[in-house]
């Protein structure tokens, strides 16, 4: 087996070598993951455009493109979960403000749900990495400080036993 030939794996209907991947592109697959959500919490505040969504969400660090947010509110709208009304704009056309249906009130408590799930779990995850570095460090200090000073721990020494 050669190493220059590693498998690849698809993310968001994309190709990607191991070799490739950096933390760009894992960070942008998990923002991806979770624009819908976003979304929704946007506009669970009340009525929103889509101007206001895109505001709200570069506020937050999450910098969506119109390119990205109309092809999404457009799936939401058609999944019943969004519906919007037009109000005429003094400085143009008029203009489209979203709001959640009762389904979509639904499906967001659903996503919701599966974000604090996924949230906690990740948090459980890291913090006993965590916990387990510090573990570690605190063991490799105590050996460094037993073979510093053989005379006061009874000549052991970890490195040579």
């Amino acid at each position: 087996m050669h190493f220059h030939s590693l498998p690849v794996y698809k993310y968001s209907h994309e190709f990607l070598k191991i070799e490739d991947m950096n933390i760009d592109n894992t960070a942008s697959q998990m923002r991806k993951g979770v624009l819908e959500f976003c979304i929704l919490s946007v506009i669970k505040q009340g009525e929103a455009y889509p101007s206001d969504i895109i505001d709200k969400m570069k506020a937050a660090n999450l910098n969506i493109l119109e390119g990205t947010l109309y092809p999404l509110l457009t799936r939401l709208k058609n999944a019943e979960f969004l519906t919007y009304r037009w109000i005429e704009s003094n400085s143009g056309p008029p203009r489209k403000y979203f709001s959640l249906t009762e389904k979509g009130n639904a499906f967001y408590k659903e996503l919701e749900a599966t974000w604090n799930e996924l949230a906690n779990a990740v948090k459980a995850l890291s913090e006993a990495e965590q916990e387990f570095t510090a573990e570690q460090e605190q063991s490799a200090e105590k050996e460094q400080t037993i073979n510093n000073n053989p005379e006061e721990f009874g000549n052991q020494n970890f490195n040579n036993p």
